[in-house]
């Protein structure tokens, strides 16, 4: 067996775990979703901020390596910005909260994107950025474009996606469960 399936399915009920939360996360914003908003701005913010910091700390300690420096600063500033204003302006409503996000979202998948093609010839697998960066700007488009939905359907629909991701999370653990040596394989 692989070292990393081997050391992966050593911690199998870390994805189980994981798993779990997830679903009761998604079960609890359905149930309470205006307490979830609540919870969720205050995460992502959270989340927005420590992304934008630890990609302004990457960007400046790899400075001398990164082509098009630009392109990971900027990212990593809107992220702080992004994050901070959000903690910081917690009267906002939750359009205004909505658009800040679709925004992050929409210039951080474009500037992935432009990462992508910038590594194309550094690294393989550079169309899981592009594949990111799309998905990011379909998201924060998505947001644009139908506003009057509302927050909440927001929040439901990454009740949903929360629900879906633990019952993945929870197949990868019991497939991870069957692949542990002391399971029987040889």
């Amino acid at each position: 067996m692989d070292a990393f399936i081997e050391r992966l399915a050593e911690g199998w009920w870390v994805f189980l775990i994981r798993g779990i939360a997830a679903i009761i996360f998604g079960i609890a914003a359905f149930i309470w979703p205006g307490l979830t908003l609540a919870v969720l701005i205050l995460l992502f913010a959270a989340y927005v901020l420590v992304d934008g910091i630890l990609g302004l700390v990457y960007a400046i300690r790899n400075r001398a390596k990164l082509n098009h420096l630009w392109i990971w600063l900027l990212e990593a500033i809107l992220g702080i910005v992004v994050g901070l204003l959000t903690f910081f302006m917690p009267g906002v409503t939750a359009l205004v909260l909505l658009m800040f996000i679709a925004a992050w979202a929409i210039v951080g998948g474009i500037l992935r994107i432009i990462a992508a093609i910038e590594l194309r010839k550094q690294i393989s697998g550079e169309w899981f950025l592009v594949l990111g960066g799309a998905l990011s700007v379909a998201f924060g488009i998505l947001l644009v474009a139908m506003p009057g939905v509302g927050i909440i359907s927001v929040v439901w629909l990454i009740g949903l996606y929360s629900g879906l991701f633990g019952m993945i999370l929870i197949g990868v653990a019991m497939r991870l469960k069957r692949e542990r040596p002391e399971a029987g394989h040889a």
